[in-house]
């Protein structure tokens, strides 16, 4: 089968790159500085963009309403959070993107917790084994029916001691989750180790 993308609608490339593009690592971004409520959302298209300085980038598709909370928050506020989930917490991030008004917080739905940043005003989710208090470097927009590219410098890390070993993170401990088309989502499988490439 042969598709040609020039044929196709917003919606309809949408459902080709979400399942051409997989697995995808996911930010579960805490935004929002008191007295605003703590917003917490998951964002699929996320990658690291730079490695030194840091810095990590994800894309915040718009709703038929308008822009997310998230968007509005990390630039009136400049920074926010980007936390990795366990895949003990897969029902608690699948729920934390449903839509809710900007008076409301998913941390104060989903009975979550909390903990603050050391760096930044804006907390980090507590639970989690990864956290990355971020600065905002820059937004860009690729197209006006895409969604807006969020680029930020990681300022801080935190790491739960567990899934620390020998100066590493150990992936294996982390148990990252991956998102998948739909409402779909995958765990760490096996792990495949094989010697470095010389030069590589």
């Amino acid at each position: 089968m042969f598709i040609d993308a020039g044929t196709l609608d917003p919606a309809g490339t949408y459902r080709l790159l979400v399942g051409s593009v997989v697995p995808r690592p996911i930010a579960w971004v805490t935004s929002g500085i008191s007295p605003r409520p703590v917003n917490l959302a998951p964002f699929s298209s996320f990658a690291w963009v730079s490695q030194h300085p840091a810095m990590l980038g994800f894309t915040i598709n718009r709703r038929p309403t308008g822009r997310k909370d998230t968007i509005r928050n990390i630039e009136e506020d400049g920074e926010y959070v980007v936390n990795i989930a366990g895949d003990a917490m897969l029902n608690d991030l699948h729920a934390s993107s449903q839509w809710h008004g900007p008076d409301v917080s998913e941390i104060d739905v989903l009975g979550l917790d909390l903990l603050p940043s050391t760096i930044i005003s804006v907390p980090r989710l507590a639970g989690v084994p990864i956290s990355m208090e971020c600065v905002h470097h820059q937004t860009i927009q690729f197209s006006p029916t895409g969604g807006e590219f969020v680029v930020g410098r990681v300022v801080g890390w935190h790491i739960a001691d567990e899934v620390m070993v020998d100066g590493r993170i150990d992936t294996e401990l982390v148990r990252p989750l991956g998102r998948l088309a739909g409402p779909r989502y995958s765990r760490l499988g096996e792990v495949t180790e094989l010697p470095p490439v010389p030069g590589g």
